[in-house]
């Protein structure tokens, strides 16, 4: 097994974040044997329109959902360090995958595997980012299948080429490589999405919402500030 230093990065909007975040966290950090997790919330999610909670507000509720994914560790025993960054939030104007990737990279240089972790949706969404392309030169990338979101049946040509030059089956490839494959794991199926859970705290059965949604520290601040109404 190779000594290389890996690092998990799960970035994303997280407004809010949920247990579907948490889960996916945990089963990468387990297969992939990740040294460190990083949870980054967007500054400026450019693809995501108005009507975006502060950012702010987002990586306090990132940072909340951190305190629950680090206790999970403990419980479960995976010895993966945790942690909330805030690069995207401190970098002015759009929140690039790309520009993430390159600071990182260099954080951490160049014998470190970086693991770009995502569901399927997000993988489907891909070639809509920034430079898209070129984040193969720094980083790994490991997928989870979601439901509806059946890859096969969904891929565009420009994606099927892509995966077909990048694709590897086996997870442990992303621990010995430092960057340029992409995993995709069949045995997650999470179904939950900030959207829908944002949809349902503007309603009245905003209070049916539990802790297997919304992590407990995360689902505390939004109640005691009153979001999502």
């Amino acid at each position: 097994m190779s000594t290389r230093q890996k690092i998990g990065i799960l970035g994303g909007t997280f407004d809010p974040p949920h247990v579907g975040h948490l889960k996916l966290a945990i089963h990468f950090a387990k297969i992939l044997h990740l040294d460190a997790l990083l949870l980054i919330p967007s500054g400026e999610p450019w693809q995501k329109g108005s009507g975006i909670t502060p950012a702010a507000i987002r990586l306090q509720l990132t940072e909340a959902a951190g305190i629950d994914l680090a206790r999970a560790m403990l419980y479960l025993k995976i010895p993966t360090q945790v942690g909330i960054d805030r690069i995207e939030i401190d970098r002015a104007g759009p929140s690039y995958a790309i520009d993430t990737a390159k600071a990182l990279r260099a954080r951490f240089g160049s014998d470190a595997s970086l693991i770009w972790l995502m569901g399927a949706d997000s993988l489907l969404a891909l070639p809509s980012w920034h430079d898209w392309q070129e984040l193969s030169n720094y980083l790994n990338f490991a997928v989870a299948s979601r439901p509806n979101h059946a890859l096969e049946q969904q891929l565009t040509p420009v994606l099927a080429q892509y995966l077909a030059k990048h694709q590897t089956k086996d997870a442990s490839a992303l621990e010995t490589d430092t960057s340029g494959l992409i995993y995709i794991d069949e045995s997650l199926a999470v179904d939950l999405s900030s959207t829908a859970l944002r949809q349902h705290l503007k309603t009245p059965a905003r209070h049916t919402i539990g802790s297997e949604q919304i992590p407990s520290h995360t689902l505390e601040i939004i109640t005691n500030l009153g979001l999502y109404q």
